[in-house]
Protein backbone atom coordinates (compact mmCIF):
# COMPACT_ATOMS: atom_id res chain seq x y z
CA UNK A 1 0.00 0.00 0.00
CA UNK A 2 2.93 2.38 0.77
CA UNK A 3 4.70 1.52 -2.25
CA UNK A 4 1.78 2.53 -4.59
CA UNK A 5 1.04 5.78 -2.80
CA UNK A 6 4.68 6.51 -3.42
CA UNK A 7 3.72 5.24 -6.98
CA UNK A 8 0.96 7.41 -7.44
CA UNK A 9 2.91 10.37 -5.96
CA UNK A 10 5.89 9.83 -8.16
CA UNK A 11 3.32 9.32 -11.22
CA UNK A 12 1.49 12.89 -10.20
CA UNK A 13 4.77 14.78 -9.72
CA UNK A 14 6.55 13.39 -12.92
CA UNK A 15 3.09 14.34 -15.03
CA UNK A 16 3.75 18.37 -13.18
CA UNK A 17 6.82 18.20 -14.50
CA UNK A 18 6.21 17.08 -17.64
CA UNK A 19 3.30 19.90 -18.08
CA UNK A 20 5.55 22.43 -16.32
CA UNK A 21 8.54 21.60 -18.97
CA UNK A 22 5.88 21.96 -21.87
CA UNK A 23 4.92 25.53 -20.75
CA UNK A 24 8.42 26.10 -20.41
CA UNK A 25 9.25 25.49 -24.17
CA UNK A 26 6.10 27.01 -25.23
CA UNK A 27 7.30 30.28 -23.76
CA UNK A 28 10.71 29.53 -24.88
CA UNK A 29 9.06 29.49 -28.07
CA UNK A 30 6.92 32.45 -27.35
CA UNK A 31 10.26 34.64 -26.71
CA UNK A 32 11.82 34.32 -29.90
CA UNK A 33 8.02 34.87 -31.81
CA UNK A 34 7.35 37.86 -29.47
CA UNK A 35 11.46 39.31 -29.54
CA UNK A 36 10.99 39.05 -33.31
CA UNK A 37 8.07 40.70 -33.82
CA UNK A 38 9.50 43.58 -31.18
CA UNK A 39 12.46 43.70 -33.65
CA UNK A 40 10.48 44.70 -36.77
CA UNK A 41 8.34 46.58 -34.56
CA UNK A 42 11.31 48.52 -33.99
CA UNK A 43 12.85 48.71 -37.53
CA UNK A 44 9.93 49.87 -38.73
CA UNK A 45 9.70 52.50 -36.42
CA UNK A 46 13.01 54.10 -36.90
CA UNK A 47 12.05 53.56 -41.09
CA UNK A 48 8.85 55.58 -40.50
CA UNK A 49 11.37 58.14 -38.54
CA UNK A 50 14.03 58.30 -41.08
CA UNK A 51 11.34 58.87 -43.73
CA UNK A 52 9.47 61.27 -42.18
CA UNK A 53 13.46 63.16 -41.22
CA UNK A 54 14.08 62.70 -45.60
CA UNK A 55 10.74 63.97 -46.24
CA UNK A 56 11.15 66.79 -44.27
CA UNK A 57 14.91 67.19 -45.41
CA UNK A 58 13.96 67.39 -49.25
CA UNK A 59 10.93 70.21 -48.29
CA UNK A 60 13.56 72.43 -46.64
CA UNK A 61 16.30 71.70 -49.67
CA UNK A 62 12.89 72.86 -52.42
CA UNK A 63 12.37 75.33 -49.60
CA UNK A 64 15.53 77.38 -50.29
CA UNK A 65 16.01 76.56 -53.76
CA UNK A 66 13.05 78.34 -54.03
CA UNK A 67 14.15 81.40 -52.69
CA UNK A 68 17.37 81.21 -54.42
CA UNK A 69 15.87 81.31 -57.70
CA UNK A 70 13.68 84.08 -56.87
CA UNK A 71 16.69 86.08 -55.64
CA UNK A 72 18.56 85.29 -58.65
CA UNK A 73 15.95 86.46 -60.88
CA UNK A 74 15.01 89.97 -58.83
CA UNK A 75 18.85 90.61 -58.87
CA UNK A 76 19.31 89.67 -62.73
CA UNK A 77 16.24 91.70 -63.94
CA UNK A 78 17.65 94.66 -62.17
CA UNK A 79 21.70 93.91 -62.80
CA UNK A 80 19.92 94.37 -66.62
CA UNK A 81 18.25 97.37 -66.28
CA UNK A 82 20.75 99.04 -64.42
CA UNK A 83 23.65 97.62 -67.37
CA UNK A 84 21.37 99.24 -70.18
CA UNK A 85 20.74 102.55 -68.34
CA UNK A 86 24.80 102.63 -67.51
CA UNK A 87 25.04 102.21 -71.43
CA UNK A 88 22.29 105.17 -72.44
CA UNK A 89 24.06 107.34 -69.81
CA UNK A 90 27.68 107.22 -71.32
CA UNK A 91 26.47 107.46 -75.50
CA UNK A 92 24.53 110.84 -73.78
CA UNK A 93 27.45 111.80 -72.11
CA UNK A 94 29.71 111.41 -75.22
CA UNK A 95 27.39 113.74 -77.34
CA UNK A 96 27.45 116.15 -74.69
CA UNK A 97 31.24 116.44 -74.49
CA UNK A 98 31.06 116.63 -78.83
CA UNK A 99 27.93 119.10 -78.53
CA UNK A 100 30.51 121.28 -76.01
CA UNK A 101 33.19 121.47 -78.94
CA UNK A 102 30.70 122.89 -81.90
CA UNK A 103 31.55 126.57 -83.10
CA UNK A 104 28.46 126.90 -84.69
CA UNK A 105 25.86 128.85 -82.82
CA UNK A 106 22.32 126.89 -84.30
CA UNK A 107 24.29 123.88 -84.31
CA UNK A 108 24.75 123.77 -80.86
CA UNK A 109 21.33 125.19 -79.59
CA UNK A 110 19.96 122.58 -81.31
CA UNK A 111 21.67 120.19 -80.17
CA UNK A 112 21.91 120.72 -76.66
CA UNK A 113 17.78 120.95 -76.33
CA UNK A 114 17.89 117.63 -78.02
CA UNK A 115 20.31 116.19 -75.23
CA UNK A 116 18.79 117.76 -72.23
CA UNK A 117 15.40 116.28 -73.68
CA UNK A 118 17.08 112.99 -73.34
CA UNK A 119 18.52 113.35 -69.92
CA UNK A 120 15.05 113.81 -68.72
CA UNK A 121 13.73 110.53 -69.97
CA UNK A 122 17.22 108.87 -69.44
CA UNK A 123 16.89 105.59 -68.01
CA UNK A 124 19.54 106.17 -65.78
CA UNK A 125 17.69 108.72 -63.57
CA UNK A 126 14.83 106.61 -63.33
CA UNK A 127 16.59 103.55 -61.50
CA UNK A 128 15.86 102.95 -57.69
CA UNK A 129 20.18 102.25 -56.33
CA UNK A 130 19.05 100.09 -53.64
CA UNK A 131 19.29 96.25 -54.57
CA UNK A 132 15.29 94.49 -54.56
CA UNK A 133 16.72 91.65 -52.34
CA UNK A 134 18.95 91.01 -49.83
CA UNK A 135 21.62 88.24 -50.09
CA UNK A 136 20.96 86.70 -46.79
CA UNK A 137 20.07 83.28 -46.34
CA UNK A 138 19.55 83.20 -42.51
CA UNK A 139 15.99 82.60 -42.05
CA UNK A 140 16.55 79.23 -43.48
CA UNK A 141 18.66 78.06 -41.38
CA UNK A 142 17.57 75.24 -39.27
CA UNK A 143 18.32 74.14 -35.26
CA UNK A 144 17.70 70.81 -33.81
CA UNK A 145 19.26 70.95 -30.46
CA UNK A 146 15.60 70.18 -29.08
CA UNK A 147 14.48 67.22 -31.30
CA UNK A 148 17.95 65.79 -30.95
CA UNK A 149 17.53 65.56 -27.39
CA UNK A 150 14.44 64.34 -27.78
CA UNK A 151 15.52 61.62 -30.48
CA UNK A 152 18.67 61.01 -27.79
CA UNK A 153 16.09 60.70 -24.38
CA UNK A 154 14.21 57.95 -26.95
CA UNK A 155 12.82 54.49 -24.88
CA UNK A 156 10.65 51.96 -25.34
CA UNK A 157 7.02 52.44 -24.18
CA UNK A 158 6.37 52.14 -20.32
CA UNK A 159 2.98 50.64 -19.18
CA UNK A 160 0.42 53.46 -19.01
CA UNK A 161 0.03 54.47 -15.40
CA UNK A 162 -3.06 53.80 -13.77
CA UNK A 163 -5.94 56.24 -14.44
CA UNK A 164 -7.91 57.61 -11.30
CA UNK A 165 -11.50 57.80 -11.36
CA UNK A 166 -12.61 61.49 -9.98
CA UNK A 167 -16.55 60.88 -8.16
CA UNK A 168 -17.07 64.36 -7.19
CA UNK A 169 -16.47 65.30 -10.89
CA UNK A 170 -19.28 62.60 -12.51
CA UNK A 171 -22.45 63.29 -13.04
CA UNK A 172 -25.75 61.18 -13.10
CA UNK A 173 -28.26 63.28 -14.81
CA UNK A 174 -31.12 63.20 -18.10
CA UNK A 175 -30.58 59.51 -18.82
CA UNK A 176 -26.72 60.01 -19.19
CA UNK A 177 -23.54 59.12 -16.95
CA UNK A 178 -20.72 61.39 -17.34
CA UNK A 179 -17.50 60.10 -16.24
CA UNK A 180 -14.37 61.77 -15.07
CA UNK A 181 -10.77 60.51 -14.70
CA UNK A 182 -7.63 61.64 -14.72
CA UNK A 183 -3.74 60.58 -15.06
CA UNK A 184 -1.05 60.77 -12.34
CA UNK A 185 1.52 61.45 -14.43
CA UNK A 186 1.10 61.68 -18.51
CA UNK A 187 4.03 61.48 -20.54
CA UNK A 188 2.11 62.54 -23.74
CA UNK A 189 2.60 58.42 -25.01
CA UNK A 190 -1.66 57.49 -24.04
CA UNK A 191 -3.32 56.66 -27.13
CA UNK A 192 -6.77 56.30 -25.69
CA UNK A 193 -8.65 54.86 -23.04
CA UNK A 194 -11.11 52.27 -22.38
CA UNK A 195 -13.90 52.70 -19.80
CA UNK A 196 -16.27 49.84 -18.91
CA UNK A 197 -19.40 49.93 -16.67
CA UNK A 198 -22.05 47.40 -15.44
CA UNK A 199 -25.70 47.90 -13.84
CA UNK A 200 -26.18 46.57 -10.20
CA UNK A 201 -28.33 46.65 -7.63
CA UNK A 202 -25.84 46.53 -4.88
CA UNK A 203 -23.91 49.55 -3.40
CA UNK A 204 -20.32 49.36 -2.60
CA UNK A 205 -17.33 47.85 -4.54
CA UNK A 206 -17.97 45.58 -7.71
CA UNK A 207 -18.89 42.23 -6.71
CA UNK A 208 -16.91 38.93 -8.45
CA UNK A 209 -20.47 37.73 -9.60
CA UNK A 210 -22.65 39.75 -11.08
CA UNK A 211 -26.00 39.43 -12.86
CA UNK A 212 -24.76 42.24 -15.71
CA UNK A 213 -21.69 41.86 -17.89
CA UNK A 214 -19.25 44.34 -18.07
CA UNK A 215 -19.91 46.49 -21.00
CA UNK A 216 -16.83 48.27 -22.92
CA UNK A 217 -16.05 51.31 -24.75
CA UNK A 218 -13.00 51.67 -26.29
CA UNK A 219 -10.90 54.33 -28.51
CA UNK A 220 -11.50 57.00 -26.32
CA UNK A 221 -9.16 60.12 -26.73
CA UNK A 222 -10.37 62.48 -23.91
CA UNK A 223 -10.23 61.88 -20.10
CA UNK A 224 -13.72 61.95 -19.37
CA UNK A 225 -16.85 60.45 -21.61
CA UNK A 226 -20.77 60.44 -21.35
CA UNK A 227 -22.88 57.68 -21.54
CA UNK A 228 -26.23 58.78 -22.71
CA UNK A 229 -29.49 57.26 -23.65
CA UNK A 230 -29.27 54.85 -20.88
CA UNK A 231 -32.12 53.29 -18.95
CA UNK A 232 -31.57 53.26 -15.67
CA UNK A 233 -33.21 49.87 -14.49
CA UNK A 234 -30.99 49.13 -12.00
CA UNK A 235 -30.01 50.83 -8.44
CA UNK A 236 -26.27 51.46 -9.34
CA UNK A 237 -23.53 51.01 -12.11
CA UNK A 238 -20.03 50.14 -11.26
CA UNK A 239 -17.69 52.12 -13.82
CA UNK A 240 -13.82 51.60 -14.22
CA UNK A 241 -11.10 52.44 -16.86
CA UNK A 242 -7.63 51.66 -17.96
CA UNK A 243 -5.31 53.73 -20.26
CA UNK A 244 -3.31 52.45 -23.59
CA UNK A 245 -0.38 53.69 -25.63
CA UNK A 246 0.13 52.15 -29.22
CA UNK A 247 1.98 49.18 -27.19
CA UNK A 248 0.31 47.63 -24.32
CA UNK A 249 -2.74 48.83 -21.44
CA UNK A 250 -2.21 49.99 -18.44
CA UNK A 251 -4.25 48.51 -14.82
CA UNK A 252 -8.06 49.34 -14.78
CA UNK A 253 -8.74 52.08 -12.35
CA UNK A 254 -10.11 51.15 -8.96
CA UNK A 255 -13.91 51.34 -9.69
CA UNK A 256 -16.70 53.72 -8.20
CA UNK A 257 -20.21 52.90 -7.91
CA UNK A 258 -22.71 55.59 -9.10
CA UNK A 259 -26.25 55.40 -8.06
CA UNK A 260 -29.06 56.10 -10.82
CA UNK A 261 -32.28 57.31 -10.40
CA UNK A 262 -33.65 53.84 -10.93
CA UNK A 263 -36.98 53.08 -8.98
CA UNK A 264 -37.88 49.50 -9.40
CA UNK A 265 -40.98 47.26 -8.45
CA UNK A 266 -42.73 44.86 -9.83
CA UNK A 267 -46.30 44.35 -9.83
CA UNK A 268 -48.17 42.85 -6.69
CA UNK A 269 -50.22 39.99 -8.00
CA UNK A 270 -50.97 39.13 -4.80
CA UNK A 271 -52.96 42.18 -5.06
CA UNK A 272 -54.94 42.38 -8.09
CA UNK A 273 -58.53 41.98 -8.74
CA UNK A 274 -59.91 38.35 -10.06
CA UNK A 275 -60.14 39.77 -13.47
CA UNK A 276 -57.01 41.11 -13.87
CA UNK A 277 -53.66 39.34 -14.82
CA UNK A 278 -50.74 40.22 -13.71
CA UNK A 279 -47.00 39.42 -15.40
CA UNK A 280 -44.07 41.18 -13.99
CA UNK A 281 -44.37 44.52 -15.08
CA UNK A 282 -47.55 43.85 -17.58
CA UNK A 283 -51.36 43.65 -16.37
CA UNK A 284 -53.91 42.77 -18.30
CA UNK A 285 -57.86 42.71 -18.40
CA UNK A 286 -59.44 38.97 -18.17
CA UNK A 287 -62.87 38.89 -18.60
CA UNK A 288 -63.18 35.06 -17.34
CA UNK A 289 -60.55 35.53 -14.13
CA UNK A 290 -62.93 35.05 -11.53
CA UNK A 291 -65.16 32.87 -13.00
CA UNK A 292 -62.56 30.35 -13.82
CA UNK A 293 -60.83 30.79 -10.42
CA UNK A 294 -64.47 30.03 -9.12
CA UNK A 295 -64.92 26.82 -11.56
CA UNK A 296 -61.58 25.41 -10.00
CA UNK A 297 -62.46 26.49 -6.82
CA UNK A 298 -65.60 24.33 -7.31
CA UNK A 299 -63.86 21.86 -8.97
CA UNK A 300 -61.20 21.13 -6.23
CA UNK A 301 -63.41 22.11 -3.27
CA UNK A 302 -65.88 18.73 -4.90
CA UNK A 303 -62.69 16.78 -5.40
CA UNK A 304 -61.49 17.22 -1.73
CA UNK A 305 -65.09 16.39 -0.43
CA UNK A 306 -65.50 12.94 -1.76
CA UNK A 307 -61.95 12.21 -1.06
CA UNK A 308 -62.06 13.39 2.10
CA UNK A 309 -64.75 15.33 3.75
CA UNK A 310 -63.77 15.45 7.40
CA UNK A 311 -60.34 17.86 6.36
CA UNK A 312 -62.84 20.39 4.84
CA UNK A 313 -60.98 23.46 6.37
CA UNK A 314 -57.24 22.52 4.21
CA UNK A 315 -59.23 22.79 1.34
CA UNK A 316 -59.30 26.90 2.42
CA UNK A 317 -55.43 26.64 2.43
CA UNK A 318 -54.72 24.73 -0.98
CA UNK A 319 -56.92 26.84 -2.99
CA UNK A 320 -55.12 30.15 -2.10
CA UNK A 321 -52.50 31.96 -3.69
CA UNK A 322 -48.65 31.04 -2.78
CA UNK A 323 -47.07 34.52 -2.49
CA UNK A 324 -48.64 36.53 0.59
CA UNK A 325 -48.48 40.38 -0.72
CA UNK A 326 -46.71 42.46 2.10
CA UNK A 327 -49.59 44.11 4.29
CA UNK A 328 -52.59 42.35 2.64
CA UNK A 329 -54.11 39.10 2.95
CA UNK A 330 -55.66 36.98 0.03
CA UNK A 331 -58.85 37.67 1.06
CA UNK A 332 -57.99 41.47 1.04
CA UNK A 333 -57.14 41.26 -2.81
CA UNK A 334 -59.19 43.91 -4.60
CA UNK A 335 -62.72 42.85 -5.64
CA UNK A 336 -66.04 44.16 -7.12
CA UNK A 337 -65.56 47.21 -9.25
CA UNK A 338 -61.88 48.03 -7.63
CA UNK A 339 -60.28 46.80 -10.93
CA UNK A 340 -57.35 47.30 -9.66
CA UNK A 341 -53.57 46.62 -8.49
CA UNK A 342 -50.14 47.54 -6.80
CA UNK A 343 -46.43 47.71 -6.86
CA UNK A 344 -44.92 45.62 -4.85
CA UNK A 345 -41.97 48.36 -3.46
CA UNK A 346 -43.03 51.42 -0.89
CA UNK A 347 -42.02 54.77 -1.27
CA UNK A 348 -41.41 56.62 1.42
CA UNK A 349 -38.58 58.48 0.33
CA UNK A 350 -36.59 60.57 -2.09
CA UNK A 351 -37.97 61.29 -5.79
CA UNK A 352 -39.12 58.13 -7.78
CA UNK A 353 -40.40 57.91 -11.37
CA UNK A 354 -42.12 55.37 -13.22
CA UNK A 355 -43.62 55.76 -16.96
CA UNK A 356 -46.78 54.06 -17.54
CA UNK A 357 -47.89 52.43 -21.44
CA UNK A 358 -51.61 51.53 -21.93
CA UNK A 359 -53.15 49.61 -24.44
CA UNK A 360 -55.07 52.37 -27.02
CA UNK A 361 -58.17 50.46 -27.11
CA UNK A 362 -58.15 50.14 -23.42
CA UNK A 363 -62.24 50.90 -22.31
CA UNK A 364 -60.83 52.69 -18.93
CA UNK A 365 -57.70 52.65 -16.96
CA UNK A 366 -56.34 54.85 -13.64
CA UNK A 367 -52.76 55.58 -12.68
CA UNK A 368 -51.44 56.84 -9.73
CA UNK A 369 -50.25 55.76 -6.19
CA UNK A 370 -52.21 55.16 -2.68
CA UNK A 371 -51.74 54.04 0.55
CA UNK A 372 -50.94 50.11 1.61
CA UNK A 373 -54.32 50.34 3.41
CA UNK A 374 -56.82 50.93 0.19
CA UNK A 375 -59.89 48.92 0.93
CA UNK A 376 -60.65 46.07 -1.23
CA UNK A 377 -63.47 47.53 -2.67
CA UNK A 378 -62.44 51.09 -3.03
CA UNK A 379 -61.67 52.65 -6.68
CA UNK A 380 -58.18 54.55 -7.34
CA UNK A 381 -59.09 58.82 -6.73
CA UNK A 382 -62.82 57.80 -5.16
CA UNK A 383 -60.80 58.02 -1.27
CA UNK A 384 -58.91 59.75 0.55
CA UNK A 385 -56.05 56.64 0.23
CA UNK A 386 -54.99 57.43 -3.47
CA UNK A 387 -54.59 59.87 -6.15
CA UNK A 388 -54.80 59.45 -9.82
CA UNK A 389 -55.55 60.20 -13.86
CA UNK A 390 -58.08 58.39 -15.07
CA UNK A 391 -58.67 58.06 -18.55
CA UNK A 392 -62.82 56.49 -19.23
CA UNK A 393 -62.80 56.07 -22.60
CA UNK A 394 -66.38 53.51 -22.73
CA UNK A 395 -68.82 56.10 -25.12
CA UNK A 396 -67.02 59.42 -25.02
CA UNK A 397 -62.89 60.01 -23.93
CA UNK A 398 -62.91 61.59 -20.69
CA UNK A 399 -59.68 62.29 -18.82
CA UNK A 400 -59.51 64.06 -15.32
CA UNK A 401 -57.21 64.14 -12.33
CA UNK A 402 -59.14 62.62 -9.55
CA UNK A 403 -58.78 62.30 -5.39
CA UNK A 404 -60.57 62.03 -2.69
CA UNK A 405 -63.78 60.95 -5.05
CA UNK A 406 -63.23 64.81 -6.67
CA UNK A 407 -62.42 64.76 -10.34
CA UNK A 408 -60.82 67.71 -12.35
CA UNK A 409 -61.55 67.51 -16.13
CA UNK A 410 -57.96 67.72 -17.95
CA UNK A 411 -57.91 69.99 -21.51
CA UNK A 412 -54.57 67.95 -22.65
CA UNK A 413 -54.62 65.68 -25.31
CA UNK A 414 -53.73 61.92 -23.89
CA UNK A 415 -50.61 60.31 -24.53
CA UNK A 416 -49.32 57.16 -24.90
CA UNK A 417 -47.01 57.09 -22.10
CA UNK A 418 -47.48 58.64 -18.85
CA UNK A 419 -44.50 59.19 -16.35
CA UNK A 420 -45.34 59.36 -12.44
CA UNK A 421 -43.31 61.75 -10.56
CA UNK A 422 -43.46 61.42 -6.94
CA UNK A 423 -41.67 63.08 -4.32
CA UNK A 424 -42.46 61.74 -0.96
CA UNK A 425 -40.80 64.28 1.41
CA UNK A 426 -42.33 67.56 -0.51
CA UNK A 427 -45.72 65.73 -0.97
CA UNK A 428 -45.49 66.40 -4.61
CA UNK A 429 -47.09 63.82 -7.11
CA UNK A 430 -46.78 64.93 -10.62
CA UNK A 431 -48.33 63.17 -14.00
CA UNK A 432 -46.53 64.33 -17.09
CA UNK A 433 -46.81 63.06 -20.76
CA UNK A 434 -43.43 61.08 -20.57
CA UNK A 435 -42.55 61.94 -24.40
CA UNK A 436 -42.61 66.04 -24.64
CA UNK A 437 -42.35 65.92 -20.89
CA UNK A 438 -45.35 68.33 -20.70
CA UNK A 439 -46.62 68.77 -17.25
CA UNK A 440 -50.80 67.08 -17.35
CA UNK A 441 -51.19 67.17 -14.05
CA UNK A 442 -49.84 67.42 -10.15
CA UNK A 443 -51.05 67.41 -6.55
CA UNK A 444 -49.64 68.79 -3.76
CA UNK A 445 -50.29 66.42 -0.76
CA UNK A 446 -49.03 65.63 2.43
CA UNK A 447 -48.21 62.00 2.79
CA UNK A 448 -49.03 60.39 6.08
CA UNK A 449 -48.27 56.75 5.36
CA UNK A 450 -45.77 55.32 2.45
CA UNK A 451 -47.57 54.53 -1.12
CA UNK A 452 -47.24 52.25 -3.82
CA UNK A 453 -47.83 52.41 -6.96
CA UNK A 454 -51.19 51.85 -8.19
CA UNK A 455 -53.21 51.22 -11.62
CA UNK A 456 -56.55 50.12 -12.51
CA UNK A 457 -57.54 48.61 -15.51
CA UNK A 458 -60.59 47.72 -17.74
CA UNK A 459 -60.58 45.85 -20.77
CA UNK A 460 -57.10 45.64 -22.52
CA UNK A 461 -53.51 46.00 -20.84
CA UNK A 462 -51.22 48.11 -18.73
CA UNK A 463 -47.13 47.82 -19.58
CA UNK A 464 -44.84 49.60 -17.23
CA UNK A 465 -41.90 50.55 -18.93
CA UNK A 466 -39.21 51.60 -15.92
CA UNK A 467 -36.30 52.89 -15.60
CA UNK A 468 -36.20 56.57 -17.18
CA UNK A 469 -34.46 59.83 -15.07
CA UNK A 470 -37.59 61.53 -13.49
CA UNK A 471 -38.38 64.95 -15.33
CA UNK A 472 -37.33 68.16 -13.85
CA UNK A 473 -40.22 68.94 -11.13
CA UNK A 474 -42.42 71.97 -11.77
CA UNK A 475 -43.00 74.76 -10.12
CA UNK A 476 -46.94 75.43 -9.80
CA UNK A 477 -48.18 79.44 -10.11
CA UNK A 478 -50.14 79.04 -7.41
CA UNK A 479 -49.20 76.97 -4.35
CA UNK A 480 -52.02 73.39 -3.92
CA UNK A 481 -53.24 73.02 -0.78
CA UNK A 482 -52.88 69.83 0.94
CA UNK A 483 -55.38 66.76 0.90
CA UNK A 484 -55.43 67.05 -3.28
CA UNK A 485 -55.78 70.44 -4.48
CA UNK A 486 -54.21 70.14 -7.78
CA UNK A 487 -52.76 72.55 -10.39
CA UNK A 488 -51.77 71.88 -14.11
CA UNK A 489 -48.94 73.40 -16.90
CA UNK A 490 -46.21 72.58 -18.94
CA UNK A 491 -43.14 72.76 -18.60
CA UNK A 492 -39.95 73.01 -20.92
Amino acid sequence: EAMKKIITTLAVKNEEIQNFIYVLKQTLQNVETNSNKALEDLDGEFSSLYSILDDLKEGMITKIKQERASKTYELQNQLTSCTKALESSEDLLEMANQTVDTTGTDVFYQAAKQIKDSVTMAPAFRLSLKAKVSDSMSHLVVDFTQERRMLQSLKFLPVPSTPELETSECLVADNCVTIVWKMPDDDGKIDHYVLEYRKTNYEGPPRVKEEHPWMVIEGIKQTEYTLSGLKFNTKYMNFRVKACNKAVAGEFSEPITLQTSAFIFKLDSGTSHQNLKVEDLNVEWDAMGGKVQDIKAREKDGKSRTASPVHSPARCVMQSPKRIPMGRSNRDRFTAESYTVLGDTLIDGGQQYWEVKYDKDSKAFSVGVAYRSLGKFDQLGKTSASWCLYLNNWLQVSFTAKHNNKAKILDVVVPDRIGVYCNYEEGHLAFYNATTKQLLHSFKVKFTQPVLPAFMVSVKSLLLPGGWEPPPPPKPSTPPENGGTATSSSIQ
